[in-house]
């Protein structure tokens, strides 16, 4: 099977605004839908290639006018969100964006943005999340990030004997005890790229918020 050069995938929280998730959307090659995402999508003008999920939410008259494009995944262990990302994955693209996971439920933006680093362990390829007020990132292992000088960065991790040496970014992170979400958020970008030193391989997440 051919290569999907970027799949953007569309969940079912809120549809985005900002300007980068809505390019993200208009310039995939494939647009997969979980569930009602996909009527949000043909409101805002978009058509999906795939659509995925339980239908729960979906609408009759709108499974009956996209029945070619629906795959539905009756099983309830993972949510719509990781059912599209297995559909994505199968594909072989060689990037994955996710838009929409963010808003409504609190529960389901927290359970959503958590599973990016299971996603971003998965992929063979760059997954991001991207919402309307910036971008989640994974990393497992020492890295430089490119940012923006003044942009705010927050670090959530879940491994509180992970110790993180940091440098580029205004607030030393070398002390941090990540045993509470909170604890390495809201640092800023010194430079054009920061370092994360690990001490260990471990799961971390990367928000970089839009940079006005």
């Amino acid at each position: 099977m051919q290569k999907q050069a970027h799949i953007v995938i569309v969940a079912a929280g809120d549809f985005p605004r900002a300007e980068a998730p809505l390019r993200a959307l208009r310039a995939a090659d494939v647009r997969i839908c979980c569930d009602s995402a996909a009527e949000a999508l043909v409101a805002f003008g978009l058509e999906p290639d795939q659509i995925v999920g339980d239908l729960d939410s979906l609408s009759p008259a709108f499974q009956a006018r996209y029945a070619s494009l629906i795959t539905r995944v009756a099983e309830q262990d993972d949510n719509d969100l990781t059912k599209a990302f297995r559909v994505a994955l199968s594909l072989q693209p060689t990037r994955i964006t996710i838009v929409g996971a963010t808003g409504r439920r609190e529960d389901h933006t927290l359970g959503n943005v958590s599973l990016l680093l299971d996603y971003a362990r998965e992929a063979a390829c760059p997954v991001e999340m991207l919402t309307d007020y910036g971008r989640f990132q994974a990393v497992f292992d020492t890295a430089t990030l490119s940012a923006v000088p003044g942009q705010q960065v927050s670090i959530f991790a879940f491994d509180n004997t992970l110790k993180l040496t940091s440098a580029g970014l205004k607030y030393p992170t070398d002390a941090v005890r990540f045993d509470t979400l909170w604890k390495a958020t809201l640092n800023e970008a010194l430079s054009d790229a920061f370092t994360l030193t690990f001490s260990h391989p471990s799961g971390v997440l990367l928000f970089f918020a839009n940079h006005l």
